[in-house]
């Protein structure tokens, strides 16, 4: 019995470190979803509006749907703007050379807290949607 004084304490100890790094998986875990969640609206509301800057002199002239560049550039910068993204967020948007189709990426991190103290560094996160022309009524 007296080889046993303290085991309780050893024990507790390591069911603190369990429990503390549980809990940092289950905060982070959330925070990381609730940011991911919140850039894939941002990049989906950008491909929205990406989607409808349409280059108005081909589709008149020719017939052609196309991008205008300028045009989902303007879109998409005023559709971030609408949403007031977080700081840090970042959104990009690539036009293909023949207007067919426009990507937009978005990245973002979120400072790890719990589990800051376990894993150096922050939790990366991205989202791209790629969207045609479509015409807005």
């Amino acid at each position: 019995m007296s080889g046993e004084r303290g085991s309780v304490t050893l024990w507790m100890v390591g069911m603190v470190a369990v429990v503390m790094a549980v809990g940092g998986i289950a905060v982070d875990l959330w925070r990381g979803l609730s940011a991911h969640r919140e850039l894939a609206s941002l990049v989906d509301a950008a491909a929205v509006a990406a989607g409808s800057g349409i280059d108005e002199g081909s589709w008149r002239l020719e017939g052609k749907l196309a991008l205008d560049p300028v045009a989902v550039s303007d879109r998409v910068s005023a559709a971030v703007a609408a949403q007031s993204p977080a700081a840090g967020v970042t959104v990009s948007v690539e036009t293909s050379p023949d207007g067919s189709e426009a990507t937009v990426a978005g990245a973002s991190s979120v400072e790890l807290t719990l589990l800051g103290l376990l894993v150096d560094g922050d939790l990366d996160l991205s989202a791209r949607a790629t969207v045609s022309p479509t015409l807005s009524p």
